[in-house]
């Protein structure tokens, strides 16, 4: 008899992963989605609730958890500036006291754990493009260092557990991801930027938008994380998980104006604090070890995700 792997994937209604536990359960899992809906919304898993290889469970990861499990993707924790600076003290409980508690149920069961780490361990970095060896430059007492820091602090936790605990784990780091399901108002540049557009309001640059950024599909960053989850014991990452494709702020306003056909202007407001001036990911590694490199063009990514606020703003304009 063929039995089932149990997957948790905490952060599990969120837009990673709501994604990731439609793939896991597409490959023949059974998916224990945690969440506590602070960012997460049951709108992203709804579709999934009839499936019987399915379940929800609204916890908090910031206290204990105790369920059977032979996998674990950690993913919970508020991933945008306005959600995570929102809360700055609860955003560095998730990803302290909540990494200690998932690599506590992870060593109990004896399960196989990814971190869904960032690429901004990097801070604004110094380096270009950004290798998993750079150590980062990262301000420790800024208004992001609750995320910067917490995940950094996660990676430390990680390793350490694998170290001392001989746990098995594996370290992805994400670059800017984007896709349907973006939270709405989660103030990150594409989600700003479509919204702004189909609303025909002006589009918010900060700075003088010459900054970049490397956008990847949320379908490519799922991808690397099965193949991540996939690899022989002994690697463990950390590993950059983005798209290569380095575009300034700018161009992805005007190609958003465009593909949207909106009339909204540009208007420029200052660069917040510890802003990253450069973002690429060198995935040397991903392409190495996991096969995996991003298929996804911008614009038909783009495309898609339009498509998906475009019905959703309609969706809530009807209820109205």
């Amino acid at each position: 008899m063929h039995l089932r792997k149990r997957c948790a994937v905490t952060g599990g209604a969120g837009f990673l992963g709501s994604h990731l536990c439609e793939r896991l359960l597409k490959e023949g899992y059974d998916v224990l989605c945690i969440d506590n809906f602070y960012t997460g919304s049951k709108r992203n898993i709804l579709h999934l609730l009839d499936n019987p290889y399915f379940e929800l469970y609204r916890h908090d990861i910031t206290y204990p958890l105790y369920v059977e499990v032979d996998e674990v993707y950690n993913l919970a924790c508020p991933a945008s500036p306005i959600h995570y600076q929102n809360d700055p003290v609860q955003t560095t409980k998730v990803n302290v006291h909540g990494t200690i508690n998932m690599l506590g149920l992870a060593k109990r069961v004896r399960a196989k754990i990814m971190q869904a780490s960032t690429s901004e361990v990097y801070g604004d970095p110094q380096v270009h493009p950004q290798q998993e060896s750079y150590w980062g430059h990262v301000n420790p007492i800024g208004r992001r260092s609750c995320y910067d820091e917490g995940k950094r602090c996660a990676e430390t936790l990680f390793f350490d557990y694998h170290r001392q605990h001989k746990l098995l784990i594996k370290v992805a780091r994400i670059f800017n991801t984007y896709g349907p399901r973006m939270h709405p108002q989660d103030g990150r540049v594409v989600s700003n930027f479509i919204v702004q557009a189909l609303e025909g309001e002006p589009i918010t640059i900060y700075g003088k938008g010459t900054q970049t950024r490397s956008f990847c599909y949320v379908d490519d960053l799922v991808e690397g994380f099965i193949r991540l989850m996939r690899t022989p014991d002994g690697f463990t990452g950390p590993v950059n998980l983005g798209n290569p494709g380095e575009f300034t702020i700018l161009e992805l306003a005007e190609k958003v104006i465009a593909m949207t056909k909106s009339k909204s202007e540009l208007i420029f407001k200052p660069l917040p604090e510890d802003d990253p001036t450069m973002r690429k990911p060198d995935i040397t590694l991903a392409r190495e070890n996991l096969g995996w490199e991003p298929r996804v063009p911008l614009e038909e990514g783009l495309r898609k995700t339009i498509d998906y606020f475009d019905d959703l703003m309609r969706t809530m304009q009807s209820k109205s």
